[in-house]
């Protein structure tokens, strides 16, 4: 650290900087108002982005350049920064550390003193004395003024004061270690996607500072590091990999005002839909608020102006409104405000009105001068205005049209609809039903008090390629608008009128079916949001097969619960005797196939060039140990071994495995059959791949079992049993034994009274509730996958096309 930063460090951010509002109790009380919900998860990650916000700051402040962030194995999180430390000296209101201030009362923090933070994320001051209140415990490590400083936690509670632990030299910073506590929140697992997404955002948003997310929950650490530099600007080139954009470069904004800093980056892409992202402080507001209502104002009032000036709308006869203006258009919009103002803790929407005029007179004064100097992009830009206005014209006529016929009064629902008699929208469903076929059952099986069927011929029209004019003209889409009675479009559209407060998606278990599914998810995301964001929307899951026992039948939903079922049929009556005459049965059996699925799920992520059958035997071995593979010395018998195992697997004739380590450290299994040589090699980054260290984690128990000559003794049957993989496959076979098996397709295989007890029956069926937890990652997904920029597509396919399952062709 820099004689500059210390000065700053000793004269701006001490002690006296740290201002107290006291009281943590109420936080353990009502810790929904501090952190969000406790109970879906949001809260719980909330407990990360608090500390992260605080180590942001000091990025923002310009002391730190790293972040890292690790989920440790026993479930606590750590997050590390390279700032300035945390005060440690006395506070002189409280008489007690200014490290244990911070942590222990509420509204106590730098963010109150101007002199420390220019601006801040972490809101009010609550932010890390939540974490700490309802953390079971909390571990803070300083490094500060040449010395390494600790403190615990528990409950909020200092139970180990702060002390100097040894010296440190130059290195500064602040360690936050905390177990979410299991008595305040249902769920204590955290999801390394949703961190993910979040700690990408605050990397591109801070460009150039580097953050590190590791988990290392699970065998071998995995870390992904985010680093960026282009701002906003690259945010937006990352937002719109799978869009084609109007204009070269995108447009960045950026200006400061009255105190208050404002970049914004935005682009016009061929897409029909508005993707804006807003952030104050790098915190993401969900709702917007005065920034983009100050977006909104400066682009209306700026785009209309240019194209009166122009003359580029004399001729048209529709005038353009804000939303043609944005049609299409990706913006990612970030201020710096020193005392930011929120709705609420959760800072979804900002409400400090001082924002509105400083963002709207900077966009409108940087967006005229860059409509000036590019004149052949602004002309592109309208041209794309004036069709989106065009089409809206259009729309607005056919819905008119279709009022006037009546379609949308109730008495005239559609033909194909069986609606149900209860007029209770909060008691009725719809089921959406692909074909005729299944819909002719479903109306059979349905209880006509509140399910409602509607029946959709062939696929329905793909909105996200198709423009607001053209969805009103497919029928089937007509149809669906007509039945939910929510009218459509940002005039028309009215949540209250739904008349079905469970819409669920019934498609069959193949291809068709999953393309009809992708196809109504895309129409509702993009043209009905709202009845996802209040759980509307629902995907139902029918059983893919169903067996019979004698008298007794049992649908089983997937490929994992027959498994399941089926080695619950055997398990009762299998033995697997080992080599030296230990028997294994009931409960010790069960953990054995447990364990084996594992190898086997492990195995078949490893890779498609090695057979599962070398890696397993390998894994028996204990061959894919770090150990093994840094030796090439004496290592020969354990790879004879592993032949002579791969050997007793083949008939008579497929026999001769030989293997060798090389010098790069790679397994090398070979064998010459009918003249030509087969050879199959477990390279060193196969070898030291996460799942081969979990593995090897499992060799000793592996090789306890597998090493010798085992049999299963199922009843009175036999079974040689050589691995793991093995032993799961012969119970399935044996478990088949006495059993019919029916794998459903179609929805139509099914009589109405299976499809009643499976799929339709509140009380016994399983469904799915569409969410949105990502709302720009959900964005890139559906113009990825159903957009018409071809490239995305071909690269997600060739990058996904080794993990698909039950491939149907």
């Amino acid at each position: 650290m820099t004689e500059a930063a210390n000065a700053t460090t000793t004269n701006g951010y001490d002690a006296d900087s740290i201002k107290v509002l006291k009281g943590l109790e109420a936080v353990r009380k009502r810790p929904g108002m501090y952190i969000g919900d406790t109970d879906d998860g949001s809260g719980l990650h909330h407990m990360i982005y608090e500390v992260v916000d605080n180590a942001i700051d000091e990025s923002l402040a310009g002391y730190s350049d790293r972040t890292d962030v690790v989920l440790n194995g026993d479930g606590s999180v750590t997050v590390r920064d390279n700032g300035r430390g945390i005060p440690v000296d006395i506070h002189k209101e409280e008489g007690v550390s200014a490290a244990e201030v911070i942590m222990t009362q509420l509204h106590a923090g730098g963010k109150f003193d101007q002199n420390s933070y220019k601006v801040s994320g972490g809101l009010h001051g609550v932010g890390v004395s939540v974490v700490n209140a309802l953390s079971e415990w909390l571990d803070l490590r300083i490094w500060r003024d040449g010395w390494e400083h600790y403190v615990r936690f528990e409950h909020g509670e200092t139970v180990k004061p702060l002390k100097r632990v040894k010296e440190c030299g130059d290195r500064t910073g602040t360690e936050v270690t905390f177990l979410a506590s299991p008595s305040i929140f249902a769920i204590t697992e955290y999801n390394f996607a949703t961190l993910e997404h979040r700690l990408r955002e605050l990397a591109f948003l801070n460009s150039g500072v580097t953050l590190h997310l590791t988990d290392a929950r699970h065998g071998e650490p995995g870390t992904v590091i985010f680093h960026y530099e282009g701002g906003t600007e690259a945010f937006v080139h990352y937002l719109d990999k799978a869009r084609q954009p109007l204009h070269d470069k995108p447009v960045l904004i950026t200006g400061e005002r009255d105190g208050i800093s404002v970049e914004i980056a935005l682009e016009w892409t061929d897409a029909y839909h508005e993707n804006t992202l807003c952030f104050t402080n790098n915190i993401p507001q969900r709702d917007g608020g005065t920034h983009l209502a100050g977006l909104r104002a400066a682009l209306t009032r700026t785009i209309s102006h240019y194209a009166q000036e122009t003359g580029l709308l004399k001729k048209e006869k529709v005038q353009p409104t804000g939303d043609d203006m944005r049609e299409g258009m990706t913006c990612v919009l970030s201020v710096k405000v020193p005392d930011p103002k929120f709705s609420s803790q959760t800072k979804d929407k900002l409400v400090s009105s001082e924002v509105r005029p400083v963002v709207e007179g900077v966009v409108s004064e940087k967006l005229a001068e860059w409509f000036e100097e590019h004149p052949s992009d602004a002309r592109k830009v309208i041209g794309k205005v004036v069709e989106a206005a065009a089409a809206r014209e259009a729309a607005r006529r056919a819905r008119e049209l279709t009022r006037r016929k009546g379609a949308l009064d109730i008495s005239s629902l559609p033909g194909k609809l069986a609606d149900c008699q209860n007029r209770d929208p909060a008691q009725s469903e719809l089921f959406l039903v692909e074909g005729d076929s299944a819909g002719g059952t479903a109306k059979q099986g349905r209880d006509r008090a509140f399910q409602a069927i509607l029946p959709l011929r062939g696929k329905i029209l793909n909105v996200e390629r198709a423009r607001f004019d053209k969805m009103l003209s497919s029928a089937e889409v007509g149809t669906l608008i007509t039945a939910m009675g929510t009218g459509i479009g940002r005039d028309d559209f009215n949540i209250e009128k739904l008349r079905y407060h469970k819409i669920i998606i019934m498609t069959d278990a193949d291809v068709d079916g999953s393309h009809i599914r992708t196809l109504l998810l895309t129409f509702f995301f993009r043209q009905m949001p709202d009845i996802i964001e209040r759980g509307h929307l629902y995907i139902a899951q029918p059983p893919l097969y169903r067996a019979k026992r004698g008298n007794s039948e049992r649908y089983l939903k997937d490929d994992r619960e027959l498994e399941e079922y089926l080695i619950d049929v055997s398990i009762s009556e299998a033995v697997l005797v080992l080599q030296d005459g230990q028997q294994i049965a009931g409960p010790h059996l069960r953990e054995l196939i447990t364990q084996a699925r594992q190898v086997r799920t492990l195995l078949g992520r490893m890779s498609s060039r090695v057979p599962n059958r070398i890696l397993e035997q390998a894994a028996i071995a204990g061959a894919l140990s770090p150990e093994f593979l840094a030796s090439t010395h004496n290592n020969q018998p354990v790879m004879d071994t592993i032949c002579q195992r791969l050997d007793n697997l083949e008939v008579e004739h497929e026999k001769g495995w030989s293997g060798e380590v090389t010098d790069s450290g790679s397994l090398l299994f070979r064998r010459t059959l009918r003249g030509v040589t087969e050879t199959h090699a477990i390279d060193s980054a196969l070898a030291h791949s996460g799942e081969a260290r979990r593995l090897d984690q499992m060799s000793a128990s592996l090789g306890e079992i597998y090493n010798g000559k085992a049999t299963l003794r199922i009843r009175d049957n036999r079974y040689p049993i050589r691995g793991p993989v093995g032993l799961v496959n012969t119970f399935m076979s044996a478990g088949r034994k006495g059993i019919s098996i029916q794998r459903y397709k179609g929805l139509g295989e099914m009589n109405a009274e299976q499809l009643r007890e499976t799929t339709l029956d509140p009380n016994v069926r399983r469904l799915l509730q569409v969410r949105v937890a990502h709302a720009d990652e959900a964005q890139e997904v559906f113009s990825t996958l159903m957009g018409d920029v071809v490239e995305p597509r071909r690269e997600f396919i060739q990058n996904n096309a080794l993990k698909v399952t039950n491939l149907d062709i």
